[in-house]
């Protein structure tokens, strides 16, 4: 029986992230906002107005990697303290005093880029020759010259940075404080309810009354906020036109694509090929889900339950490290000593607590050791979530260590490469581990629900229902609830055909994803599990060549495009070979699925 969550006060320590690490009192956390705000004023009576060769140029960007060396935890610290409690009054005040301060700061350093962008390409060229190791941020800065705005207005929007980040916050706000969830009842039993609980609990119940149940219950609450929420999300949706349209750019997607280093090309044809070619299968694996449970049909509300509940075991906390460490034992012993640290220094938080951020994350501040969050359920398939979380511990973990603050972050493309890589090793292991058909059975509906299911399915009708969205905002238009509830109801029922009931309350989904604030994030991961995909495949073939390959690409960390990084670790991603091959594979798992059903079945 699921329990009502305890307030964060409650939880056991261990199972908490140590914050101490970046600030040991809030004391300390003050103290550093004011040193930032010292070091700015040094920065700017030193700098402004005299950026005009290339040896001022390099000493400026030291010191500027300086201040943004201090910015980043400043800004995790507060970020972390509010994700794990929202309703705490004193992490909601570090967050409004960090995002002023960050504003302040933005906008008086925005001159560094407004001279710099000044100066002939010719000179920024010549400091590059100087020092590769700021290569990066002036290349990317003459490719953004001709979107680049009078050095007063880009002042006064760096200035306004805050503000236009309030509409993600005010999302955030009436997620997890305003919307509060009633007790659902079925067949006269009361069951609690809440983001965290029905996100990880009530989806993959097996018992299907209470599973619609609580899916009907959900729904009915998200449905008395969405205007606020649809109005919440037009605001974002308008800050990022008119910030397209004041740059010059031709489109939204050209505006938010730039930093992901890819083109249109790429994006669409991860959204296109997926919605045409993995349909079918995925079909197939919903059709088999409701014969394997006996369902009268098959609704929108059943997809999160697993092949075979009964078999799926529950797992501690400390048992997960020893999965996880033999699973990526492959990447080597400095990988690994990452891992051990992690769980023995209090790098990730497990607690499940009222107020806390729903899904899970790792934030890797440069400078420090990486954080993650996950809501610890005790099942099985948390080891994937949390192996996926430890890909990025593991990415930034070797690229903040080679590169400058300025080159250890890859595009949004690549992002989710190296933590889906994650959760192909783990399976991997599992599957070479046992012959049992019912445990092979469990592995490889992990892989199909969870890795793939998640990321090329959840995260991929995302990005089909955002496309939608963004296409509107483009021709001019804003959007409300009905037209949200009307894009995200045709994405549904175009991949999943008359496979899966599209029950009311599907289309509010849109409702539940914080990636719709953060530009074209959801393909994104798709995109990752495409290249993890076939690099998984060469370390089964290849060994030790493919993963010393993978490492020296996570150690890349972003002085290399998407395109570029997927080559060193032998993955063309400029045709659509890799993506057709991964689409692919996805079927051969859902028909071996069948075909070990069968087997089980008729024993």
């Amino acid at each position: 029986m699921v329990k009502s969550l305890p307030s964060r006060s409650e939880v056991p320590i261990e199972e908490t992230w140590n914050l101490k690490d970046l600030f040991e009192s809030e004391e300390d956390f003050n103290t550093s906002l004011k040193e930032i705000e010292e070091e700015v004023n040094i920065f700017e009576e030193k700098f402004k107005g005299k950026i005009d060769n290339p040896a001022i140029i390099l000493e400026a960007l030291e010191d500027y990697a300086s201040i943004f060396e201090k910015l980043v935890p400043s800004g995790t610290y507060a970020s972390l303290s509010l994700s794990t409690d929202q309703t705490n009054t004193e992490a909601q005040l570090q967050g409004s005093k960090f995002a002023s301060l960050s504003a302040k700061v933005n906008s008086r350093l925005s001159f560094l880029n407004s001279e710099l962008v000044e100066l002939p390409n010719e000179v920024l060229q010549e400091a590059i020759d100087i020092s590769p190791s700021y290569q990066n941020y002036l290349q990317k800065l003459i490719i953004k010259k001709q979107y680049q705005l009078h050095p007063e207005v880009e002042k006064t929007l760096a200035a306004f940075s805050s503000t236009f980040n309030g509409p993600y916050k005010l999302y955030d706000t009436t997620k997890m404080l305003d919307t509060s969830f009633e007790n659902f009842e079925v067949n006269g039993y009361s069951y609690p309810l809440s983001y965290v609980l029905f996100e990880n609990d009530w989806e993959a119940e097996s018992d299907t009354d209470v599973r619609r149940s609580a899916f009907n219950a959900f729904s009915s609450k998200l449905k008395e906020y969405q205007h606020t929420t649809a109005k919440t999300y037009d605001m974002h949706l308008q800050i990022e036109k008119t910030t397209s349209d004041l740059r010059g750019y031709n489109s939204i997607f050209d505006y938010l694509l730039l930093n992901q280093e890819v083109d249109r090309t790429l994006y669409d044809r991860q959204i296109d090929l997926i919605m045409k070619e993995l349909a079918p299968h995925m079909r197939k694996y919903a059709k088999l889900l409701q014969k394997v449970h006996g369902l009268d049909r098959m609704t929108f509300a059943d997809l999160k339950i697993s092949l075979d509940p009964s078999y799926e075991p529950k797992i501690t906390i400390e048992e997960s490290k020893k999965y996880i460490e033999d699973a990526l034992g492959v990447m080597g012993e400095e990988y690994l000593e990452m891992v051990e640290r992690s769980y023995k220094e209090r790098w990730i938080d497990f607690a499940q607590n009222t107020g806390k951020s729903t899904g899970a994350f790792c934030s890797s501040p440069y400078g420090n050791h990486p954080y993650i969050l996950i809501s610890w359920s005790s099942r099985m398939n948390e080891v994937f979530v949390l192996a996926h979380e430890l890909g990025h511990a593991g990415h930034f973990y070797h690229a903040n260590k080679e590169q400058n603050i300025f080159n250890a972050r890859p595009s949004l493309y690549f992002i989710e490469a190296p933590s889906t890589m994650n959760e192909m090793l783990v399976a991997n292991h599992l599957l070479e581990n046992s012959n049992d058909p019912k445990f092979k059975r469990w592995v490889i509906s992990s892989i199909v629900a969870r890795t793939y299911y998640h990321n090329f399915v959840t995260h991929l009708l995302e990005a089909a229902y955002q496309r939608k969205v963004y296409q509107r905002i483009d021709e001019g238009l804003p959007v409300n609830a009905p037209i949200l509830n009307e894009y995200k109801r045709s994405v549904l029922e175009e991949f999943w055909g008359d496979a899966v009931e599209i029950t009311e309350g599907a289309e509010l989904t849109w409702m539940r994803q914080p990636h719709y604030y953060m530009g074209l994030y959801p393909y994104t991961y798709s995109a990752g599990l495409t290249i993890s995909t076939q690099v998984s495949k060469r370390v089964l073939d290849e060994g030790q060549v493919a993963v010393d390959e993978w490492t020296e690409v996570l150690k890349a960390g972003g002085t290399k495009s998407p395109i570029e990084l997927a080559k060193m670790a032998g993955v063309d991603i400029t045709t659509e070979k890799p993506l057709r091959d991964t689409i692919a594979y996805i079927g051969t798992l859902i028909d071996e699925l069948e075909s070990l059903t069968e087997e089980i079945d008729s024993k």
